[in-house]
């Protein structure tokens, strides 16, 4: 398999999120997030470290977007119409 083919097939398939990170609530995970990436940009890891790292982070990454999705999918927003009525609307992050 080429290279580019490799790359192709992670970016169609990522690894799936470890039962650790699923526990996570989005507060700690971003906090885990935070801390990678000081340690990342201290260049007091080495490289296998990194990599090691680099790799979690992006776990985490994904596993804070997923959870800011379902946020927002429970979310509505409440709007006012030109004739003064209420209703609410699904919230699209906007």
């Amino acid at each position: 398999m080429t290279k580019a083919a490799n790359t192709a097939e992670k970016a169609e398939n990522p690894p799936e999120i470890p039962a650790d990170i699923q526990a996570m609530s989005f507060e700690a995970a971003l906090k885990a997030l935070d801390e990678i990436v000081a340690r990342l940009e201290s260049g007091r890891v080495e490289l296998e470290e990194s990599i090691n790292l680099y790799g979690r982070g992006a776990l985490l990454k994904r596993h804070c977007e997923a959870k800011l999705r379902a946020a927002e999918e429970k979310i509505e927003k409440i709007v006012v119409a030109g004739d003064g009525s209420i209703a609410s609307q699904p919230f699209r992050g906007e």
